[in-house]
């Protein structure tokens, strides 16, 4: 197993990796108070029925990958390599405004998950923003995503908010709310 910078050759073979999301459980939030006495909390709940959930490479992350694999942009995209072949990718923008390293997109192939390909991939990331002296990582994801959630726990990010309107006005409803997620560096 190889892990290297991605380049442009690579670009097209990222859709090649089986980044399927598959879960039996969910994050639900529980939203109390009202106006500026609001509170969240979540907890972790069974699925009425297995959530599978292909998950292509989006428009805007694609473009990402190529600007910081071309130098127009500043960030990290990472490949790991296994026999000839992307098993695994990540991308994290920098962003100097905050003085942050975004983790915009982290994928493991399904056939080789629970190997410690992402870790290292997350604590590459970790590192690069160490080196640039960031003051944290932050990431995104899903309270369908339980895994990512787990995984992101378990690097040493922490949940910091969500949003219950990232993608409509009735994400709550449908029990999809999205998580922010920071690993302080300092």
């Amino acid at each position: 197993m190889e892990i290297r910078p991605l380049t442009l050759a690579d670009l097209d073979l990222l859709a090649d990796i089986d980044a399927t999301i598959e879960s039996t459980r969910y994050l639900h939030v529980h939203q109390s108070g009202e106006g500026l006495s609001l509170g969240w909390s979540l907890e972790e709940r069974t699925l009425r029925e297995k959530f599978i959930q292909s998950n292509p490479v989006d428009d805007n992350a694609a473009f990402l990958f190529r600007q910081i694999a071309s130098g127009a942009d500043e960030g990290l995209a990472l490949v790991a390599e296994h026999q000839g072949m992307l098993v695994a990718s990540m991308l994290a923008h920098l962003r100097p405004d905050t003085r942050t390293l975004r983790l915009v997109d982290l994928r493991v192939d399904s056939d080789y998950r629970r190997q410690g390909i992402g870790s290292a991939l997350v604590f590459q990331s970790i590192r690069e923003a160490r080196d640039r002296e960031l003051r944290a990582v932050k990431a995104v994801s899903s309270t369908s995503n339980v895994p990512a959630a787990q995984f992101l726990l378990k690097a040493g990010f922490e949940p910091t908010g969500l949003d219950l309107k990232r993608t409509s006005n009735h994400d709550l409803v449908k029990e999809v709310v999205t998580l922010f997620w920071y690993a302080s560096l300092d």
